[in-house]
């Protein structure tokens, strides 16, 4: 339960059809399986005491005692396990018949759930048996000691981690439009059950896969769907124990059909909390609901969830390529719009024959064709200076050439060494005046040609570099429309290479391939023998640890805890943790130091979920204090 998470599960069961006491030991069995795995919340199928399909054996009186008679023997035999479990089973009310899901903890009955909706149609004749349930919640006598709440507002909510809601609903609830989990949801359930009995026919498991992750997307919940199983009656249906658990539209983990299984899952609270807390179009309501409490030992969470060291990008290569696609297309129709609206003749690229302006150059060029300008109305901009490699200046000038844009050479180095004169600046000490003069050279030569030309200069900087701060104010920082500016470095390189990968061009290719290979670097430095002398990741870090970072502070509001306890999950096998926490702290340093660059970006489109722009998701004092950040890192120590 540390960082919020919680480990649930979902089981099948191999029952017998109206065998209450087999199938009781089969519950507590794959209970306390479940149990052993440490999940926290257990969910078993619909009706799994009786089996769903007893049909009219539903109206015999011995098989509803028996069911009930389990019931509590279950709750008895499961008080060692520290899990909520839910579990279904017919209940005799006032002499009607209702199919329940029964929630238990500690060795007692905590609430009976009605199912609210029932099918009746097709292969379906559960209103020949059941009573439809009511919200509203009435207390019921189990036996002359033992009184629960019985309805379907009924909401479990756990002392020991308060954000914890969990509420529950049956089979066809999930089906109809106005579930009762949407009332769930909206009275603040962030963990949703369902027990259900779900037979199989031919395409059913995708549409059912798909309707639990949009119902968690849209309810912004996790959601544990137990489906029936091997045993129930095969008479005339076959049921696959289709198990899935899902979490704000994703699948954590499904259930091969066919094969009784336990299924696991560790869903993470927080991130649920901090999604509603950030959607303010979702409203919560205040309901007639009883809340039923519950707890649980607050004991840490052995993750095994999948961690992406790569929330930017696809691991799929076929989403990656489609990812890629749309990318670029929604960069070069942001910069299309900018260009015919402003009349420019000449966008300005600066090229340096690294990734980012490579990224920009190709943006730009795509962008022409769709307005239906000529490519050499580009102006693709070298400017060598005491850093350049021949490796970065030929692959700037042949990239250029290849891509039909203008080439035009300025050597600035003659113009900063003036500069230095002129400020006094000793040009043997390459501090971050040497550095900063050649970056602010180059956008004031960018900005007069736009101006000589009708034009406007395109941004190259990426979304990681401003995150950082790796840009100097005024400098590479500044442009008329940046076009990389939600670009996370880890995701420039994979736009870089699916063009590469899809040009039909295969010098173009081997261009852009070898501009992939080359070390990330501002180039301010002299060389070394010719190679480059400064690499932006010695000095800064590794970009694909910085974007993790990135992802989870900005995304979800993550604690440094958490994020570095994923970090360390992510990239177990790449970096030791002394070395993922020296570079989490330099990010939190740079992240808060550096706001006031972000303050003053230029226009720039929106790609994904994360974004740095003042005007849109990162509206964030330049001036806050990282204290209580740094202070928490320290407690990792």
């Amino acid at each position: 339960m540390k960082n919020g998470f919680l480990k649930v599960a979902a089981a099948s069961l191999s029952l017998k059809v109206a065998d209450t006491e087999y199938n009781s030991e089969e519950i507590i069995k794959n209970a306390i399986a479940a149990g052993k795995m440490g999940a926290k919340i257990i969910v078993f199928p619909e009706l799994c005491i009786s089996g769903y399909t007893c049909n009219d054996l539903f109206l015999q009186e011995l098989l509803l005692k028996k069911s009930m008679d389990s019931l509590f023997d279950i709750a008895k035999k499961t008080t060692s396990i520290d899990a909520l479990i839910f579990l279904g089973l017919p209940f005799n009310y006032k002499g009607k018949l209702y199919n329940v899901a029964a929630a238990i903890k500690d060795g007692k009955i905590l609430g009976l759930v009605p199912k609210r909706f029932f099918p009746n149609y097709s292969e379906y004749y559960e209103l020949r048996h059941f009573t439809k349930g009511d919200k509203k919640v009435t207390m019921v006598k189990l036996s002359e000691d033992v009184e629960v709440p019985f309805g379907s507002n009924i909401m479990f909510e756990c002392r020991s981690m308060p954000e914890l809601r969990v509420a529950a609903e049956i089979c066809e609830d999930v089906w109809v439009a106005d579930s009762p989990g949407i009332s769930h949801a909206l009275n603040g359930a962030n963990v949703i059950v369902n027990t259900s009995a779900s037979d199989e026919t031919v395409g059913k498991d995708t549409y059912r896969r798909q309707l639990i992750s949009s119902q968690s997307a849209r309810l912004i919940c996790a959601y544990i769907y137990a489906n029936a199983g091997e045993g129930e009656s095969t008479q005339d249906l076959v049921f696959g124990g289709q198990n899935i658990i899902c979490e704000n539209g994703i699948v954590l983990s499904e259930a091969e059909r066919f094969k009784n299984k336990i299924i696991y899952a560790d869903i993470d609270i927080e991130r649920l909390v901090h999604e509603r807390r950030r959607m303010n179009s979702f409203e919560l309501r205040d309901d007639d609901y009883v809340r039923v409490d519950f707890d649980l030992k607050n004991e840490e969470t052995k993750l095994e969830r999948f961690v992406d060291p790569k929330p930017f990008v696809p691991g799929d290569v076929k989403e990656r390529s489609k990812r890629c696609e749309e990318i670029l297309n929604i960069q070069s129709m942001g910069l299309k719009k900018r260009i015919v609206h402003t009349g420019c003749k000449c966008p300005v690229v600066g090229i340096s024959g690294g990734l980012d302006s490579t990224l920009a150059l190709i943006v730009t060029v795509r962008a022409m064709d769709m307005a239906g300008l000529d490519r050499s109305n580009i102006l693709s901009v070298t400017m060598p200076c005491f850093g350049t490699t021949n490796r970065t200046y030929n692959n700037a000038v042949a990239l250029t050439k290849k891509l039909g844009a203008t080439l035009k050479e300025v050597n600035i180095k003659d113009a900063v060494n003036i500069h230095f004169r002129d400020i006094g600046h000793d040009d043997s000490i390459h501090d971050v005046t040497y550095e900063n003069g050649q970056a602010r050279e180059r956008t004031q030569i960018l900005m007069d040609l736009a101006n000589k030309n009708n034009g406007m200069v395109i941004g190259t900087g990426d979304m990681s570099e401003l995150a950082l701060g790796w840009a100097t104010y005024n400098g590479d920082h500044m442009s008329m429309y940046g076009v990389n500016v939600s670009i996370p470095k880890t995701l420039v390189r994979h736009l870089v290479r699916y063009y590469a990968d899809t040009c039909n061009d295969k010098e173009l290719a081997d261009i852009l391939y070898d501009v992939l290979d080359t070390p990330v670097s501002p180039e301010l430095l002299p060389p070394k023998e010719g190679e480059i002398a400064q690499k932006t990741e010695d000095l800064v870090g590794p970009y694909e640890l910085h974007d993790f970072f990135l992802y989870y502070v900005l995304r979800f509001g993550f604690s440094p805890k958490k994020i570095y306890r994923l970090a360390r999950i992510a990239f177990e096998e790449k970096y030791d943790a002394s070395v993922i926490f020296k570079w989490l702290k330099t990010f939190y340093s740079r992240f808060f130091a550096q706001q006031f660059k972000r303050s003053c970006l230029p226009d720039g489109p929106k790609v994904g979920s994360v974004a740095v722009s003042p005007r849109g998701d990162l509206r964030m004092p330049s001036d806050a204090s990282k204290n209580i950040w740094m202070k928490e890192l320290e407690e990792i120590k």
